[in-house]
């Protein structure tokens, strides 16, 4: 469950209240124990639910006053094998998630004063593990709405090579429609429409069991889809989509009238990555499509992101800086699977 719906974990407003709510890691570690065990901490060994014992130089610990097991608040989350104070890690989520367009590792080693940059990036990949949900569910379903669905090139220009898509990677997205009421201030932008939850993920080509296996993956069938009319999209009519191609002929004009959602999606994304990031590597787009993805859906609650952060992290597994640059560490994506 999204920690969205966890009514009695307050979130700071300001810099002053994040102040006020988390001025040691007692204070942190208070609110991670009621983040993780909303009805009272049940023991993980032998579930006796109860008050534990807490200790005053070690926060981060919890003695089950039963058997007398201790129980780490990091241990299962994306903060688990760090030596780094909890309030230093709710200091970086809140930076992460309250900041709109987002904080580079460099920023965020000037901001928490850290003496490796190594450090300021490991942090971040960590959180972005957590933005990634494992029991992401699928869009669109909904009654009166549809789904935009196409695919764009990420990389940087190559010299020397000709023209062409060396060195760029895919990217397949999935942007739900939805539509404003009537006599709102921006009802008439786009003939009223606007992007609700996106899904973004890379492709590993445009074949029809890629891109197939990407729209049965992140969309519920039964939904109205509009793609191009690529080749890629045909057996999603077979796969139990209400499918509508549209021959865009290279005309912008098709594409501002049928597919303008996504293409505004893809728009953003280049421009936060080229603006925030300076461009990143195929390596790890992945992990910074799902950060995209995270502060896109919760673009309407941009404090309540910083209690769902810390709420997913909670449940989840992040890498160390060893393994993201070993190869061992795969960043979570929709499955890509073909097509049945």
């Amino acid at each position: 469950m999204d920690v969205l719906d966890r009514d009695k974990l307050p979130f700071p407003k300001s810099l002053p209240e994040f102040q006020r709510l988390f001025p040691d890691d007692g204070a942190c570690a208070a609110w991670l124990e009621k983040a993780r065990w909303p009805d009272g901490f049940a023991c993980p060994r032998c579930g006796v639910v109860g008050d534990p014992f807490r200790f005053t130089t070690r926060p981060v610990i919890l003695m089950c006053r039963s058997c007398r097991r201790q129980t780490g608040l990091m241990v299962g989350t994306a903060m688990e094998r760090s030596h780094i104070p909890l309030s230093v890690w709710f200091w970086a989520a809140y930076l992460v998630a309250s900041q709109t367009t987002g904080i580079s590792a460099v920023q965020l080693q000037r901001q928490l004063g850290l003496t490796r940059y190594e450090t300021a990036f490991g942090l971040l990949h960590k959180l972005r593990a957590a933005m990634a949900r494992p029991d992401q569910d699928r869009i669109g379903g909904q009654s009166g709405q549809h789904v935009e669905v196409d695919e764009t090139w990420i990389g940087g220009r190559t010299r020397g090579e000709g023209r062409g898509t060396h060195h760029k990677t895919l990217v397949v997205a999935a942007v739900e429609v939805r539509h404003r009421e009537p006599g709102t201030g921006q009802d008439r932008r786009r003939n009223g429409r606007y992007a609700g939850r996106v899904r973004l993920a890379i492709g590993a080509d445009r074949s029809a069991g890629a891109l197939g296996g990407f729209v049965q993956s992140a969309v519920e069938p039964g939904t109205l889809v509009i793609t191009d009319d690529w080749s890629g999209y045909n057996g999603l009519q077979g796969g139990g989509y209400d499918h509508h191609a549209i021959a865009q002929c290279g005309d912008p004009e098709v594409s501002e009238e049928f597919l303008p959602i996504v293409h505004l999606v893809f728009s953003n994304l280049k421009a936060w990555l080229n603006g925030i990031h300076h461009g990143v590597s195929a390596k790890h787009l992945q992990a910074y499509l799902n950060e995209f993805t995270f502060r896109f859906n919760r673009r309407f609650y941009p404090f309540n992101a910083f209690r769902s952060l810390l709420g997913i992290a909670s449940d989840i597994e992040a890498p160390t800086f060893a393994e993201l640059y070993s190869g061992q560490w795969t960043h979570h994506t929709i499955s890509s699977g073909c097509m049945p």
